[in-house]
């Protein structure tokens, strides 16, 4: 079996335990939410459906980037990943308001007395279930995003690692709304916790949009990763027989590196050694960028930049 198929039935493998993880966690989530009437929880509930769409599409864009190049897609499918990141970034979005609106909408003074909210103990039971999974979820997508440098599943691995934290704000917020419920009049107030923590969720998920947005937008566009360019210059620059390095060029393509460099060479020299020269300088520019793209394309000693 090629390594590239290793790598693919991982992240396939990755993305589809985390598909199955978030149907079964939304679903506990609706079901408690419903339960108790707590937004908080019902917020976390369409966080975990959005991510839930998200992980579908994940999964799916994985299944499709990992297709090799054709004649109508030579540098392979890799931006299916950059185009799932950029739709999870509206899902995202959409949600933020939904839970933003309900929540500012429960903590006008004409809804204070229409806040009811039942504090069991399956409340804190799905709550922590929910940090538990996420937990395990975000650890094993971000190891694997890493690995095989994945867009797609960096982003479903920063949606679980945020839900982790607005999970704990739903769970400070119900632990305020049932010890208001248990002390009365006196502490009143704290039934507005729930609501609060569900606005909480919305500010967590507008800054992980925010981010999640202008990366994706970057990728799209062939934004260079910072640096890496004059990295790839020096390191083929400090090479034998290589005195000039220029025109270097860095795009991705989901997970896909292409690195293109023009290098001077001398021009007098047989075509095999240049040949072999070249071999020498993929080999430098892959140490730094593994299991990159390479093309060099090499000039007469002297040749004027394009």
């Amino acid at each position: 079996m090629q390594i590239n198929e290793i790598h693919e039935r991982e992240k396939r493998r990755v993305a589809l335990t985390s598909l199955l993880a978030a149907i079964g966690i939304t679903a506990f989530k609706i079901v408690i939410g419903l339960m108790t009437g707590s937004l908080g929880i019902l917020a976390e509930a369409a966080h975990s459906g959005l991510d839930l769409v998200a992980a579908a599409a994940t999964f799916w864009s994985i299944q499709v980037a990992g297709r090799p190049a054709d004649s109508e897609h030579p540098y392979g499918h890799g931006k299916v990943e950059n185009l799932s990141a950029l739709f999870q970034t509206f899902l995202l979005f959409f949600t933020c308001v939904w839970i933003g609106w309900e929540a500012v909408h429960r903590l006008l003074p004409h809804q204070a007395g229409k806040l009811e909210i039942e504090i069991t103990a399956w409340s804190f039971i799905v709550m922590f279930t929910s940090v538990v999974v996420d937990f395990s979820r975000s650890r094993a997508l971000s190891r694997v995003a890493k690995k095989h440098n994945s867009q797609a599943l960096e982003a479903d691995a920063l949606h679980f690692q945020t839900d982790i934290w607005s999970s704990l704000a739903v769970i400070v917020g119900l632990a305020l709304v049932w010890l208001g419920n248990k002390y009365g009049e006196s502490m009143g107030f704290l039934k507005y916790a729930d609501a609060i923590a569900a606005l909480a969720v919305a500010v967590i998920s507008v800054w992980v949009t925010w981010h999640l947005a202008i990366r994706t937008v970057l990728a799209l566009m062939d934004t260079a990763p910072p640096g890496l360019a004059e990295k790839i210059k020096l390191a083929v620059e400090a090479l034998p027989e290589v005195q000039n390095c220029h025109n270097v060029r860095v795009r991705t393509s989901g997970p896909q590196i292409f690195v293109e460099v023009h290098v001077w060479v001398d021009g007098n020299q047989t075509l095999s050694k240049t040949h072999d020269q070249m071999d020498v300088i993929e080999q430098a520019i892959c140490a730094i960028v593994p299991n990159a793209d390479v093309t060099v394309h090499p000039e007469p000693k002297g040749a004027p930049s394009p």
